[in-house]
């Protein structure tokens, strides 16, 4: 039988300042569209105005790296071009709205109490029930099967398509409900062959065409339970060394790295809390010409332990970006 995880669906970098990230993600050559915020007025009758959180994406043809920040908190200017989604909602139910967008922008400004970079991690799923039936005979809580829309741009406009997905519980009840020691991870739909269609025309200026691997620091006497829970997350077992554990997701990776060893992995890279993402890969189809353009935007590059390189974690609004070159032409 086969794996009920496919790949990385989607890695999250939860920012300050959105216009500052923007700004960042295109030197480093990703094309990105308009942030998008919800709206919504502060009371009965008065205008709408960006409330919670607001996000962009660096589209793949399968996988995307979400920008996310918090408005209210730390979320720095709304950027001039931002897209703002007014909710319409019944004046009866904007309370109830109101505190559950509350509660999600709370979860990410938790994120960014930790610090900037990384904090969400979506795997890949073309049987998302399947999955959460596994989940649940192994153990692991998860909040549930929920759907969501996501914007379409076809021949015919803007459309919008639900995605399926599942928040996985940490084990501790102390923690917030879809979340894990080391943020938010869970598994999602796998995109619709129009959807793929649709993230294929979005061509990156540094060649990105999807996510290859996502870096896991833990405490060196952590390693093992978090190879066990990402086992029982991902249905299969790990590979590696004492202090290295990588997971083959097909196309991708997951690496888990204890602290001791995360240098030798990224050489000059340390993590800023204990555990956490602290760097995720691309796959881009000319890595000598994606040098050059990193190079020439002023960044400084590192060659990771396997040959690739990387942009420091410093440069890059706390998470170290890796970039490797494709393994098969696209």
């Amino acid at each position: 039988m086969g794996h009920d995880i496919d790949g990385l669906h989607h890695v999250g970098h939860v920012v300050r300042d959105m216009e500052r990230a923007l700004e960042r993600y295109r030197l480093l050559g990703f094309t990105l569209p308009p942030p998008a915020y919800p709206a919504l007025p502060g009371a009965a009758g008065a205008p709408a105005e960006p409330f919670g959180a607001g996000n962009t994406h660096a589209y793949f043809p399968r996988d995307f790296v979400e920008l996310v920040t918090v408005v209210d908190d730390g979320g720095g200017v709304v950027p001039a071009d931002a897209h703002l989604v007014p909710l319409r909602v019944p004046d009866d139910k904007l309370p109830a709205v109101m505190a559950a967008v509350r509660g999600t922008a709370e979860n990410l400004a938790a994120c960014l109490r930790r610090f900037e970079g990384m904090h969400i991690l979506m795997f890949d799923s073309a049987d998302v029930e399947r999955a959460a039936g596994r989940l649940e005979a192994g153990g692991v809580g998860h909040g549930g099967v929920h759907a969501v829309q996501r914007p379409v741009e076809t021949a015919e406009g803007t459309r919008m398509e639900p995605v399926r997905y599942l928040e996985i519980d940490g084990e501790d009840p102390a923690m917030p409900r879809g979340r894990v020691p080391e943020g938010r991870v869970g598994l999602a739909e796998s995109p619709s062959a129009e959807l793929v269609d649709a993230q294929r025309r979005v061509d990156h200026p540094n060649g990105a065409i999807g996510l290859a691997e996502c870096v896991l620091c833990v405490a060196d006497g952590e390693l093992a339970e978090a190879e066990r829970r990402y086992e029982s997350y991902l249905g299969r077992p790990a590979r590696g060394d004492a202090l290295t554990r990588v997971f083959d997701l097909g196309g991708a990776k997951v690496v888990l790295v204890a602290a001791s060893a995360l240098d030798r992995l990224l050489p000059g890279e340390r993590a800023p809390v204990l555990p956490a993402f602290v760097a995720y890969g691309v796959a881009v189809r000319d890595l000598s010409a994606t040098e050059r353009l990193l190079r020439g935007n002023g960044f400084p590059l590192v060659r990771s332990a396997g040959g690739d390189l990387f942009v420091p974690a410093a440069q890059a609004l706390g998470v170290a970006i890796v970039f490797r070159q494709a393994s098969q032409p696209y």
